[in-house]
C-alpha cells in the first residue's frame, strides 16, 4: 500500500449512472497528496468498466453486501491517516479534500468531520410541495451555516455522503458496525450517528466544515412519497438496533416508541392543511411503527434478531 496523507473512497452498488461523475470530481481535487479507491460492493452493472477507464483509481471488489462492510474494506486498503468517504451519486467540490485535511491537521482531537451538502434535482424537476426542510435531510441536505460547528448532539452528525474519519479512531472502535448502514435495497442507517456517539464518549471531537462542500444527486424515485415512507420504516429499525446496543432494551422501548407514534399521528392531523408538515409527521409516525415492529421482534425472537 502506498502512503498518502488522505484517501478518498467511494463505496458503490449499481450506480453506473452517477459513478463516473463522482470519481471525476475526486480526480480534480486541489490537494497535492491523496489517493482514490472505489469499492465495488457486489455490483452487476458497468461499475468495473467505469473504474477501469480511470487508471489513476484503485479498484477493489467486495462481495459481502453492505455499506459499512464496504467502508471497512476500503479503509483496510490504505495507509492514509485520514479517510474521506464520498457517495457514488455525489459530486465533490475541488477543495473538498483540502478543507477536510486542514481540519484534522490543526486539531488532533478531531475524529470525524463532514461538510455542507447541497441537492442536485433531476432535469426539469423541482422540490414537491409535500417535501419539508426536515425531510430534505433524508435526501442528504446538510447545512449548519458558514462557520465551523463542533457537534455535541449526535442528531446533527455529518452526512455519510460527505464524511471523513481519522484512522486512529476507526481502529479504536473496531470499524463501522456492519449491522448499521445500507445493505442493498434495505435503507438501514444511523451508522454515522452511532459513530458520533462513540467519538464523544471516548473524548474525541466531531465537526461540521462549511467549506467541505458536496452536491448530492436526487434520484427520480426519491421524489416519490413511497420512498420517504420506506426510508422512515428502515430508520425506525436502525434506531431500534442502536438502542439495543446501547442497552436501552425491552419494555421501555415499547413505551418510548409508542409515545413518539402517538405524537407523530397527532401532529400529522394538527397540520392537515400544510402538505409538507403533514407528510413530515406521517413519515415520522411510520418510522415509529418500524421501530416498534423491530422491538417486538427482538423481544420475541432475541437470538434471531441478533443475526
Amino acid at each position: 500500500m502506498s502512503n498518502h496523507r488522505i484517501c478518498a473512497i467511494i463505496c458503490t452498488h449499481n450506480r453506473e449512472q452517477y459513478l463516473g461523475a463522482a470519481i471525476d470530481s475526486l480526480l480534480v481535487q486541489d490537494f497535492p497528496d491523496y489517493e482514490v479507491i472505489v469499492v465495488d460492493n457486489a455490483s452487476f452493472d458497468r461499475t468495473r468498466e467505469i473504474v477501469a477507464a480511470r487508471p489513476q483509481v484503485k479498484y477493489i471488489y467486495e462481495s459481502v453486501l453492505g455499506l459499512s462492510t464496504a467502508r471497512n474494506t476500503g479503509a483496510k486498503a490504505t495507509n492514509a491517516e485520514i479517510i474521506a468517504y464520498l457517495d457514488d451519486d455525489a459530486v465533490a467540490s475541488t477543495g473538498w479534500l483540502s478543507a477536510l485535511y486542514q481540519a484534522y491537521e490543526t486539531n488532533e482531537k478531531l475524529a470525524i468531520a463532514g461538510g455542507k451538502v447541497t441537492l442536485l434535482w433531476p432535469d426539469g424537476k423541482t422540490p414537491p410541495a409535500w417535501l419539508s426542510d426536515g425531510l430534505s435531510a433524508n435526501l442528504g441536505l446538510y447545512n449548519l451555516g458558514d462557520t465551523v460547528v463542533y457537534i455535541n448532539q449526535p442528531g446533527l452528525t455529518p452526512r455519510g455522503l460527505n464524511y471523513s474519519i481519522r484512522r486512529k479512531f476507526l481502529a479504536q472502535i473496531g470499524g463501522f458496525d456492519p449491522n448499521l448502514g445500507r445493505i442493498g435495497k434495505s435503507l438501514l442507517s444511523n451508522e454515522e450517528l452511532y459513530m458520533t456517539e462513540l467519538a464523544l464518549q471516548n473524548g474525541w471531537q466531531v465537526a461540521y466544515l462549511p467549506d467541505a462542500i458536496v452536491a448530492h444527486n436526487v434520484a427520480p424515485e426519491r421524489m416519490e412519497q413511497s420512498w420517504f415512507l420506506n426510508r422512515g420504516w428502515w430508520q425506525g429499525i436502525s434506531e431500534c438496533y442502536r438502542d439495543r446496543i446501547a442497552g436501552r432494551t425491552g419494555v421501555k422501548q415499547l413505551v418510548s416508541g409508542g409515545d413518539r407514534l402517538i405524537r407523530g399521528l397527532y401532529k400529522s392531523l394538527k397540520y392537515i392543511g400544510d402538505p409538507a408538515l403533514r407528510f413530515d409527521n406521517l413519515v415520522y409516525s411510520y418510522c415509529q411503527i418500524g421501530y416498534l415492529s423491530a422491538t417486538i421482534k427482538a423481544m420475541l425472537l432475541p437470538e434471531k434478531s441478533e443475526k
